[in-house]
């Protein structure tokens, strides 16, 4: 914090200056350099509370010589008081200039004079409120002391107004002018956090006029975002979903902010991101495809970008399943509300309403073969080793025709794939723990070799093929072994042996079908830790480990997988991990 208070000098008169051309805010043009600034401002008084709290009053004023009028200029201006967390942090900036034992009529008077600010702070917006006016005027309103109810009633002469417009259509007399509905959003900057102008902020979100460019404020549309990310607001979707489809830098904002969350604080945490991505609204906007196809390309460019991150994949999947849990609920609600229609049309006798066709899971994956979509979305639980095959198959199929016509090539098919990944995780624990059909591992092996991804040829792949099986040949002998060891599991695997180096998807792959054996075979519970130590040589593997067996538990307690010593060894395994890691 030191190294932050340096440059406070400089940005002290910086915003000395900025107070005092801003003064009480009464021009359009000041109000929009306030509004501007605001959370550059609210970040300077954070830092100026960080160096005032180490110091006494006596220092305080050496330093800053003039921190009175700025500080009074500050409680001055409603803009300031009304944005976020600034009222909180100018009473904290305020409170270190009170001296607890005045020594003589100085620091007296000073105290006075602080306690008076304070007292203006606290009255602020509660049982006085003046500064209205100022809102008042801009909105076409007379200058009048307005009291809560007062204003609150203003609030919703304005909603009414706005909404209005839907009913008006193009009857120009009765609609809002463009003008005032941007003016209105730009005024609104400093108050999107407070509860009262929550109603105004979701009018403004919905309002439909009929201009061909944008008339919200940009800004306006990046602080309702920010507030609603920090759960400082709380919105319905439908006012959410408007504001992404209006202000894309928003949307790409909440999607950046997941990002962040998934290499940061929740890596390997899918249950956690689950929570975030519910709570953002991200699977119940992309029910409306324009949201899902930005929100869907931003996952296409991180997968690339990172070469197919597992954590990338993870979150992708999980978005996947909360978008189809999402659109299935809209599907049932819209259904129910066109069968009260229809029963209601038939009551009184009038023409029979058509009953509105859900989106087609074309709209959401125009690159993607139809049948192979409806397939995917199959819930994997219980299939037996013929649904895989028949999975491989159309996959396989539409992998070989998307290469040939497709402009994006084997991607757009492993792509699709890669969104319902809880596929080749199945298709793993099918082989280790059931007696396929003698044609099944085939399919099912080819199966996980497409999972690693669309780079490889067929050659490769081909090869992937015979690598996986063989070790899988050595695991299926081991599982009729009376006795393990973490050698003979790491022999089976082929690890330290001769012979050109496996790609690392093929090592990456075989290591999962090594932690499936660990969790599902009878001996692996005995040796899990220590072939994990002789696994873990680097903390990307570590990571990895972790990630699988987080996606693991994640993926059986949404299949409700009855699995009680396997999910017992997870959840005890990630536990020591996450405590090492």
């Amino acid at each position: 914090m030191a190294q932050d208070s340096v440059g406070l000098p400089s940005d002290f008169q910086f915003w000395m200056r900025k107070l005092s051309v801003w003064d009480q805010a009464s021009t359009l043009e000041t109000q929009q350099d306030t509004c501007l600034h605001l959370p550059q401002f609210q970040e300077f008084l954070r830092q100026l509370y960080e160096a005032l709290k180490e110091m006494d009053s006596n220092a305080i004023i050496e330093r800053f010589p003039t921190i009175g009028q700025l500080l009074a200029k500050t409680c001055w201006n409603p803009f300031i008081l009304a944005y976020d967390e600034s009222q909180k942090i100018l009473i904290w900036c305020l409170c270190c200039l009170i001296k607890k034992d005045p020594q003589n009529s100085g620091e007296s008077k000073i105290n006075s004079w602080t306690q008076g600010l304070l007292s203006h702070i606290l009255s602020t917006f509660r049982s006085d409120i003046k500064e209205v006016d100022l809102f008042t005027q801009v909105l076409g309103y007379a200058p009048t002391d307005y009291y809560p109810g007062l204003l609150k009633n203003m609030v919703l002469s304005l909603v009414s107004e706005l909404r209005e417009n839907h009913l008006n259509g193009f009857n120009t007399q009765r609609r809002m002018a463009p003008e005032r509905v941007r003016s209105l959003s730009r005024v609104c900057v400093p108050l999107v956090t407070l509860p009262d102008f929550e109603p105004l902020v979701e009018a403004l979100l919905t309002y439909h006029g009929h201009e061909p460019q944008e008339v919200l404020w940009p800004e306006f549309c990046d602080a309702v975002n920010e507030a609603f990310l920090l759960k400082k607001i709380s919105l319905p979707t439908s006012a959410i979903l408007c504001l992404w489809l209006r202000h894309l830098p928003s949307l790409e904002n909440t999607m950046l902010r997941l990002f962040e969350k998934l290499m940061s604080s929740e890596r390997n945490f899918l249950k956690r991101i689950e929570c975030f991505m519910k709570d953002s609204l991200l699977p119940a906007a992309a029910c409306h495809p324009a949201i899902f196809r930005v929100v869907d390309e931003m996952f296409r460019y991180a997968l690339l970008e990172t070469d197919g991150a597992l954590e990338v994949l993870a979150t992708l999947q999980v978005f996947t399943r909360c978008f189809v849990e999402a659109l299935e609920k809209e599907n049932k609600q819209r259904c129910q509300e066109n069968q009260w229609r229809k029963e209601s049309f038939q009551q009184t006798a009038l023409k029979q309403v058509d009953i509105q066709l859900k989106f087609a899971f074309k709209t959401y994956f125009p690159y993607a073969s139809p049948s192979l979509v409806m397939v995917l979305l199959q819930h994997p639980k219980g299939l037996t080793g013929r649904h895989y095959k028949h999975t491989s198959e159309i996959l396989q199929a539409s992998f070989q025709t998307t290469a040939i016509k497709s402009c994006g090539g084997p991607f757009e098919s492993w792509f699709l794939f890669v969104h319902f990944g809880g596929w080749a995780d199945m298709a793993a624990e099918q082989l280790l723990t059931s007696e396929a059909e003698a044609e099944a591992p085939e399919a099912l092996l080819w199966l996980l070799a497409f999972s690693c991804g669309p780079g490889a040829g067929r050659q490769r792949r081909a090869q992937t093929m015979v690598e996986v099986k063989a070790v899988l040949s050595g695991l299926m002998k081991l599982l009729r072994s009376p006795t393990l060891s973490a050698r003979d599991l790491q022999a089976a695997a082929g690890e330290g042996g001769e012979g050109a180096p496996r790609p690392p998807a093929c090592q990456q792959l075989i290591r999962r079908l090594l932690l499936n054996f660990l969790l599902w075979a009878p001996g692996g519970h005995a040796i899990a830790r220590e072939v994990i130590t002789l696994m873990a040589q680097t903390d990307a593997i570590m990571h990895e480990i972790i990630g699988f067996l987080d996606q693991t538990l994640y993926r059986w307690d949404h299949l409700c997988v009855e699995a009680p010593r396997s999910r017992k060894l997870a959840q005890e395994l990630l536990a020591e991990l996450r405590g090492q890691a």
